[in-house]
């Protein structure tokens, strides 16, 4: 643990956004997997259907002398996930009950209430970003040219698990942060209003961009596997490189830092 002194790290906007957009991806992300399981297929191209075979990803059931099987087919490789993905709990159904809200099957529920944690997201991105421009906060989360050039040894030290607590981010907190404010959210942003037939009314140059509506739809679906991925590697710091701290740092501001002027942060 750091024995360093406090600092003044998070502000409370961003703290504020910080939890609201952990709630509203929470409810994104198994509302998202309710509207996958009424068609449970991604494709690349313009049209889907039972006279195209261009799915990238499949998951459903077959019947076989034991019984119901899950099936899941991966570019053109197939697996047995049954109790997992396809049949679960004796139901067909891509992903089980307990991923998806609400856990009964009705895509008009999961519709609405992800439509309404999309716009809060959406919202409050918007709002973090104006800002964030205004107070400054938008230029630390930037990689300088200084930190790029310190990323193999802030790579190395994660590697040994030497964790430094400064009250700057670190090079790869930079990259990772940045990645998924400015790439991975607002292209769930877009793809999500690519798959909407009133905004194709309004600009039809978006779907077009992204290749038509399934293959915004299997960005969208991607993305949404990324941004999974770095809630792991975020829990994942935070307990290695000290929970306490971090949690104080996102709850009240203050992150006790190792002393070092110099030092950068790894949560």
């Amino acid at each position: 643990m750091p024995t360093g002194p406090l600092v003044y790290r998070q502000r409370l906007l961003t703290r504020i956004t910080h939890w609201v957009w952990a709630v509203s991806l929470f409810f994104l992300m198994l509302t998202g997997l309710q509207i996958f399981n009424a068609f449970p297929s991604l494709h690349i191209g313009m049209e889907s259907g039972f006279d195209y075979d261009n799915a990238i990803l499949q998951i459903g059931a077959r019947e076989t002398p034991d019984g119901l099987r899950g099936v899941t087919r991966v570019l053109g490789a197939e697996f047995d996930t049954t109790g997992i993905l396809g049949v679960s709990d004796g139901e067909v159904r891509a992903f089980p009950a307990a991923l998806t809200i609400p856990s009964k099957i009705s895509l008009a529920t999961g519709r609405v209430i992800h439509f309404f944690f999309a716009w809060v997201l959406v919202i409050t991105l918007a709002v973090w970003l104006v800002a964030s421009a205004v107070n400054g906060h938008l230029r630390q989360l930037i990689p300088t040219w200084a930190d790029l050039k310190a990323l193999p040894r802030d790579i190395a030290d994660h590697a040994r698990l030497r964790f430094h607590h400064g009250a700057e981010y670190g090079v790869l907190q930079k990259l990772a942060y940045a990645s998924v404010l400015f790439v991975a959210l607002p292209l769930m942003i877009l793809t999500g209003l690519s798959m909407s037939p009133g905004f194709n009314a309004a600009a039809p140059w978006l779907l077009d961009l992204f290749g038509g509506r399934q293959t915004a739809r299997t960005i969208h679906f991607l993305t949404m596997l990324a941004l999974l991925g770095f809630f792991a590697v975020h829990m994942a710091m935070i307990l290695l490189a000290g929970p306490l701290n971090e949690m104080r740092s996102i709850l009240t501001g203050w992150y006790r830092t190792d002393g070092d002027k110099d030092a950068r942060s790894d949560d």
